[in-house]
């Protein structure tokens, strides 16, 4: 394996969390909570901050996604986990840094969808390459912020949510 290949397969598993030999999406989808809490640092700057770190990791996951298909022989590997890491910062997104309350729920709405594919993830999945294993996720991602937005006007505070409001996280 080439010096840039192996670049690609680390930066595909996200460090490596992708070649977990047990459930590699879950733990790939850590390094997404670890993104979104190092993002939460950014403080009033934390929507633009996951912004741009959704759209770059869009525009690399879809070149490690192309390689990621043409090195392992086949349609979105279990290695890739740029996807996961992409859905659940998506998942997360407010307007300011999520508390330990947000991180945790939006892990386990974004998994169940991610895991579930209610439509149009499986159609949007079939999209080939590395849109095709991004897009599902983002869409899970959407459905698990819709679910998060409910949940924060309808169950605790909504400021139990936001990191450093002094509620829950």
């Amino acid at each position: 394996m080439s010096g840039r290949d192996r670049l690609y397969l680390w930066l595909s598993a996200s460090g490596g969390l992708g070649l977990s030999p047990v459930a590699p999406g879950t733990v790939g989808t850590l390094g997404g909570v670890l993104l979104a809490w190092a993002l939460g640092f950014a403080g009033s700057g934390y929507l633009i901050a996951c912004a741009l770190a959704i759209a770059a990791l869009y525009a690399g996951g879809r070149k490690l996604g192309d390689w990621a298909e043409r090195h392992a022989a086949g349609k979105d590997p279990q290695f890739f986990v740029v996807d996961e890491v992409l859905g659940y910062l998506i998942a997360v997104t407010w307007i300011a840094p999520p508390s330990a309350l947000t991180l945790a729920v939006g892990f386990l709405l974004f998994r169940l969808f991610d895991i579930l594919k209610p439509p149009p993830c499986r159609t949007l999945e079939r999209a080939g390459g590395g849109d095709g294993i991004l897009l599902d996720d983002v869409m899970a991602g959407f459905y698990a912020l819709a679910v998060l937005s409910v949940l924060r006007y309808t169950l605790f505070e909504p400021d139990a949510w936001i990191l450093g409001s002094g509620a829950i996280g």
